[in-house]
């Protein structure tokens, strides 16, 4: 069975390195060393303009359903909504983005989601809004993202190159976060001061700054390995790649059952800030910012991590911290407790999941990134709405309190499992 301390052999012979050369455990250039590359400055800034603005219109989209249909149960057919396209359509994206050029389709999903968002405003403002035509584009916006996501992951090494693969994942987690940090309180404030519509109509104007940085970078041709093979070829050989890789496999399958079944409480989060904590819009916003400046306390703290066992400590203690957040959340009726919960699960949703990519793509040749990391996105949000549909129907039938601490529960039986089966993933103690 393959050790995690092992460099894996790519199908065409070349060792992928795991740990960046000359730097060890120190850090070498330090927490930040990935924008030195002028190409990942330009993303960087782009896509956390980008994803403050996506963050903001999720928080202003939940709190919408809640004011149309006051359900959790609707609450969790968005998300299904949401998340489906990937279930379905997930792992053939992955071979789309190895057959083409992974800027070029950045850029066409990214002009497509800020059309989404400018609909989403129009119908807002013109009164038209119904929760069937939310639906509906959130569904759209699931079927443009399982391209989105894959693409974005397998095009960081094009940027970065594999020396600074691993921090670059960790400041790209830095960002997303450092967005749901801004985004939801932001969201929070002007729902309060200019009304939901405006946080759509934001949202799709901060696409044009990762789409003006995707084109102004200059990245190299690619090559293309077996354009010319069909698709279910493709899809095979990829699926084949996991199943025979076991510490991928595995770290997909803990994937999929803490973020379907565990991290899923989000869903509930609008509910318990209105009939939980007697708040409003800017308590949710402030509810879910919290939790993003969590996550970039956990961001920063791993963007230092360079060696598998740093990394793979991360995993082990982000996992159980976020469990013990959650069910401390779903327990508290303070906001003050609610607010150190969220900032607690931050901290160790950020930790656990990016260093799961980052184990990830460790171990995967260039010519079949998208398709291992169409994988990996069916594990990590394909999973969703299922999870979605299940918390909602908790949350309706036995409180949203309980929902939420069952999800928790989930969440620490997952990181038990883990401990249990360190060896079997090839994740124990490096060999003497």
């Amino acid at each position: 069975m393959p050790d995690i301390d092992t460099a894996p052999v790519t199908q065409t012979g070349q060792s992928v390195p795991l740990e960046p050369p000359g730097e060890g455990a120190s850090g070498g250039r330090g927490a930040f060393r990935a924008l030195r590359h002028r190409n990942y400055r330009l993303y960087f800034f782009g896509q956390l303009t980008s994803l403050a603005g996506t963050w903001m219109q999720s928080a202003a989209q939940a709190w919408l359903v809640l004011k149309l249909t006051n359900s959790s149960t609707m609450l969790g057919v968005v998300s299904f909504a949401q998340f489906t396209p990937i279930l379905l359509v997930g792992l053939f994206a992955g071979v789309i983005v190895d057959r083409l050029d992974r800027r070029r389709l950045i850029i066409t999903t990214q002009i497509l989601l800020m059309l989404s968002a400018f609909t989403l405003a129009a119908l807002t403002w013109t009164g038209a809004v119904r929760v069937e035509y939310v639906i509906i584009l959130a569904a759209f916006n699931g079927t443009v993202s399982s391209f989105d996501m894959p693409g974005r992951q397998s095009f960081v090494v094009e940027m970065v190159g594999y020396e600074d693969l691993a921090n670059a994942i960790a400041l790209n987690s830095m960002m997303f976060n450092s967005a749901r940090m801004l985004g939801p309180a932001a969201a929070g404030l002007l729902i309060a001061w200019l009304g939901i519509g405006t946080c759509f109509f934001l949202n799709g104007v901060s696409f044009l700054a990762v789409i003006w940085s995707l084109f102004q970078m200059e990245i190299p041709a690619r090559v293309i390995a077996g354009a010319g093979a069909r698709m279910y070829h493709q899809l095979r050989e990829g699926l084949a790649y996991v199943w025979s890789n076991r510490p991928i496999f595995y770290q997909m399958a803990l994937a999929a059952v803490t973020n379907g079944f565990g991290y899923t409480y989000l869903v509930l989060v609008p509910l318990f800030a209105r009939n939980v904590l007697h708040g409003d819009a800017r308590t949710f916003g402030f509810l879910v910012g919290v939790q993003g400046l969590g996550s970039v306390v956990g961001a920063a703290t791993l963007a230092s991590r360079v060696t598998t066992r740093g990394i793979r400590n991360n995993l082990i203690a982000g996992l159980f911290l976020s469990a013990a957040g959650i069910v401390v959340f779903g327990m508290s009726r303070s906001i003050a407790l609610s607010m150190a919960a969220q900032f607690v699960i931050g901290t160790g949703l950020t930790n656990f999941r990016a260093s799961n990519n980052t184990l990830v793509q460790m171990f995967v040749s260039d010519d079949l990134r998208g398709r291992v990391m169409s994988t990996y996105q069916l594990a990590t949000v394909g999973m969703a709405p299922l999870g979605a549909l299940e918390v909602g129907y908790l949350g309706s039938h036995l409180g949203p309190m309980q929902a939420v601490v069952i999800c928790g529960a989930v969440t620490m039986i997952s990181g038990i499992v883990l401990l249990t089966r360190l060896k079997s993933i090839g994740m124990d103690a490096p060999r003497s």
